[in-house]
């Protein structure tokens, strides 16, 4: 019985399949510590491209709903936001996959 020879044009065919990285959240709950100034221009300062506009419209759904999605991306990314907002004193949720 002779074994199956892979001709090196079957070998290309078998391409990777490549899997983009999960986006991760980066969620701000609400408290009774921070204003909603501090938390719309804390927004402001550290989620880029984060207009005044959406981050009173965010800051507004902390409020009311008990937490908003700030971010949504890779993970390394999410990481230095998370970890910026909760230095300027915001109470985050722990990161979760998208």
């Amino acid at each position: 019985m002779q074994t199956p020879v892979t001709r090196p044009e079957e070998k290309q065919a078998q391409k990777t399949v490549r899997k983009p990285y999960p986006n991760f959240k980066v969620i701000v709950v609400n408290d009774d510590v921070n204003t909603f100034e501090h938390v719309a221009k804390t927004l402001m300062t550290y989620i880029p491209h984060m207009t005044s506009d959406k981050a009173w419209e965010l800051t507004n759904q902390i409020h009311f709903e008990g937490q908003a999605i700030v971010w949504v991306g890779p993970q390394e990314q999410a990481e230095l936001y998370h970890m910026q907002l909760q230095r300027a004193g915001l109470t985050m949720a722990p990161l979760e996959a998208a």
